[in-house]
């Protein structure tokens, strides 16, 4: 003959079951975190080492496209003094005239990209300000850029 089950026992079980999976869970949490803590390591092992690989790889490409960039202009320059009969010192001159012009475009439009380092628009977003001085804001799509879903609405102002 089964006894009645008293309410009352019945809810000190769960209970008694729900402390001991939260005491088995806290158990479990520092392993949990090592393992975690332990990938985080590997990856940034790994990732330092990809770094070096990648810096030693860009000097090596800068020093080939140098040298390739310089034996190129040598070779205008002969050009320039054999085919077109111009005086050496003006072959250099034209070929130094064409690197520098180049340089300083150059130059200018780094000088002009600098100022995105700062992060201006999320500095406006996250400044507390009055509305009345905060600039009319609209969605990049009213620019012209696309959303996420690619579509591109402009929009008058």
């Amino acid at each position: 003959m089964n006894a009645p089950v008293h309410p009352g026992a019945r809810r000190g079980e769960e209970a008694a079951s729900t402390l001991e999976l939260l005491q088995r869970l806290l158990r479990e949490l520092p392993g949990l975190v090592s393992d975690r803590v332990e990938l985080l390591s590997l990856e940034l092992l790994r990732a330092r080492r990809a770094l070096a690989q990648i810096v030693a790889l860009v000097v090596a490409v800068a020093i080939l496209g140098a040298t390739a960039w310089i034996a190129g202009w040598a070779a205008v320059a002969v050009a320039l003094v054999k085919g077109a009969g111009l005086h050496w010192g003006w072959a250099l001159a034209s070929i130094l005239a064409v690197n520098a012009a180049t340089a300083w475009i150059a130059a200018a439009r780094l000088g002009s990209l600098f100022p995105r380092l700062t992060l201006p628009a999320t500095r406006r977003q996250l400044t507390l300000r009055d509305d009345e001085d905060r600039p009319d804001v609209r969605p990049a799509t009213a620019h012209g850029v696309p959303d996420h879903a690619g579509s591109t609405r402009v929009t008058a102002a």
